[in-house]
């Protein structure tokens, strides 16, 4: 159950994230050569009447959208390749076999020795000795060395090729689609538990045998005032309570005015010590309204978003690969969530989610944000960037990506074994 629900929440979040991507590359006008649910090599193929390959691959470990163009995907054939061509009857190429897997009995072998699919849409080689030289059908497929049969890449179909608006979306669609995922959980988990978390309001539910508990009060109860400090919503309560025991070595007592049963009162309470932080044992209250549920996709991810934005900030000043966390640390926290049943997979869901857009429109290059970058400086200068300014940006950016994640994979490793 627990690799069943790191493989759920890892595959949903990437799958919809990618599927953001895939939608408006296509309503963009950008061939989606590809795309790929899961990692590897491939169990299952299909191509569809819009010319994608949708492939299922045999690690379960996300997907993947492969657009035609320069920084995405092209096509490579090294000189003196051999080939198998299949022929329509106009005597145009309509499928390029590279594989020596799925062959045509009637296909044509040749061996290659230039060839362009991007715009004179032809292939030239040796047939039985002789060069020949043979037009390329617009939408001919190319059967790769590993037996995925995908679309050739025309110029009028590639990423460079469509509007400055139309790729800017197409990057900008991954990380949506993953905060849209995040309100969608977050509605379906306020149905699920009879209301909406109230960060707006001074009400609270106390928890059994917390520090507010023992000191004898119950149920829900509006906290209005900790120590001198006035409080009307959640972040003021837990602003005040950690003033009131900052740098205090034992539980300081705290005293609380609170209402219940319409009436006010003065408590003392020392909160219960849990890591470096004191709590009264209270949690957020809730709302019930159908409205106030529906909405509450929309406050929990704007909370949620807001937090991950300050632990960003905290990573940018304070760098530590221990604030990090890679696909181990995803998976020991689907393990725990797991254990605690439907609603916690569902947030921990959510949370990732937001995460993963977050930290894909940080703008460094191979990563959306380092995308969508690109697309503003064009749109400011007018032009694109040259094509090998832009590759070499997208190296770096990948260079850089796959050394963190590699620290941060080895880093969650080496807590686990030192716990």
């Amino acid at each position: 159950m627990q690799f069943i629900a790191f493989i759920v929440i890892f595959g949903v979040i990437v799958l919809v994230h990618e599927f953001g991507h895939f939608y408006f590359a296509k309503k963009s006008g950008i061939l989606v050569r590809e795309f790929s649910i899961g990692m590897g090599p491939k169990i299952f193929a299909h191509i569809g009447q819009d010319g994608t390959a949708y492939t299922i691959r045999i690690l379960p470990l996300g997907g993947y959208v492969r657009m035609a163009g320069w920084g995405e995907d092209t096509t490579e054939i090294k000189t003196g390749t051999p080939v198998s061509l299949t022929l329509n009857e106009a005597g145009k190429v309509v499928r390029i076999n590279l594989s020596g897997k799925n062959l045509d009995q009637t296909a044509l072998p040749m061996n290659v020795t230039q060839f362009d699919f991007e715009d004179k849409l032809e292939i030239t080689g040796l047939v039985l000795d002789e060069t020949k030289t043979y037009d390329v059908d617009h939408d001919a497929t190319i059967v790769e060395e590993d037996g995925t049969e995908v679309r050739i890449a025309p110029r009028d179909v590639q990423y460079q090729n469509a509007s400055i608006w139309g790729r800017l979306i197409t990057n900008f669609a991954g990380p949506m689609n993953n905060f849209i995922l995040s309100i969608i959980v977050y509605s379906l988990l306020a149905f699920m538990r009879g209301g909406a978390i109230d960060y707006y309001s001074n009400n609270v539910q106390v928890t059994p045998d917390g520090a507010l508990a023992k000191v004898g009060v119950k149920s829900n109860v509006q906290i209005l005032q900790v120590n001198n400090d006035t409080v009307s919503n959640w972040d003021e309560l837990t602003d005040a309570v950690e003033k009131a025991t900052k740098d205090s070595k034992t539980a300081p007592e705290l005293t609380l005015k609170v209402k219940t049963d319409g009436k006010e009162k003065e408590v003392k309470v020392k909160p219960t010590k849990s890591g470096d932080r004191y709590y009264l044992g209270v949690t957020n209250g809730i709302k019930t309204g159908f409205m106030d549920k529906l909405l509450s996709g929309f406050t929990d991810t704007w909370n949620t978003a807001t937090r991950i934005l300050g632990a960003l900030k905290d990573i940018i000043f304070h760098f530590s690969l221990n604030k990090l966390g890679g696909p181990v640390a995803i998976y020991n926290a689907s393990s725990q969530a797991a254990q605690l049943g439907i609603p916690a997979v569902l947030s921990l869901m959510a949370m990732l989610s937001i995460n993963i857009g977050i930290f894909n429109l940080i703008p460094i290059p191979a990563l959306d944000g380092g995308k969508i970058l690109i697309n503003l400086i064009e749109v400011v200068r007018r032009k694109p960037l040259k094509q090998e300014v832009e590759t070499y940006m997208t190296l770096a950016g990948v260079a850089l990506m796959v050394i963190l994640m590699i620290a941060v994979t080895w880093n969650d490793i080496m807590k686990l074994f030192l716990k």
